[in-house]
């Protein structure tokens, strides 16, 4: 299943992703946002289960915002396997 999340307080706009039944992560994208870091996160996440890219991505901070756009893809996934 695709899904979109906008994310909060950080420079991407849009976060889409899929989900497949075995919750594994698949087609990543970032609109926005630090476009090189953004591909790195997504190209690292891809193919992964959800829980594990969560446990990953969890809390990351960036400059001092209290979140960054890998802590907004984490947040992303819960919401999506809640």
């Amino acid at each position: 299943m695709e899904y979109i999340y906008k994310p909060k307080g950080v420079c991407s706009t849009q976060i889409k992703f899929e989900i497949d039944d075995n919750q594994m992560v698949k087609n990543i994208t970032f609109t926005g946002g630090c476009n090189g870091n953004t591909q790195g996160v997504a190209k690292l996440a891809n193919n992964r289960k959800a829980e594990e890219v969560i446990a990953l991505l969890e809390g990351i901070n960036c400059r001092g915002k209290g979140t960054s756009c890998p802590d907004q893809l984490a947040k992303a996934l819960k919401e999506a396997i809640s």
